[in-house]
């Protein structure tokens, strides 16, 4: 069932990550850019984790992990800079 799956899931995940990549670039506002790049980075994570699953390997959670607690400090980083006035 793993094998049928995991392809189907990468390739959902892909067409979504383009998704969120054309929103980062044409997004009217800041706040809609900030979001779609946490999208992103969250696809990514998940991008990673379903090729752990599909290849039985579990060598690549660590960068999973970075790369998600590095998107959620940059997303906290971002709203910080939104709030106290940056460009909007």
């Amino acid at each position: 069932m793993v094998e049928f799956v995991c392809p189907i899931v990468m390739l959902m995940l892909i067409v979504s990550f383009g998704a969120a990549f054309v929103r980062v670039v044409i997004g009217p506002t800041l706040p809609d850019r900030v979001v779609a790049l946490d999208m992103a980075a969250t696809i990514v994570v998940a991008l990673i984790l379903t090729h752990c699953v599909q290849s039985g390997s579990s060598y690549y959670i660590p960068a999973a992990i970075s790369i998600a607690l590095l998107s959620f400090i940059g997303t906290v980083a971002l709203a910080l800079y939104i709030s106290k006035g940056g460009p909007s």
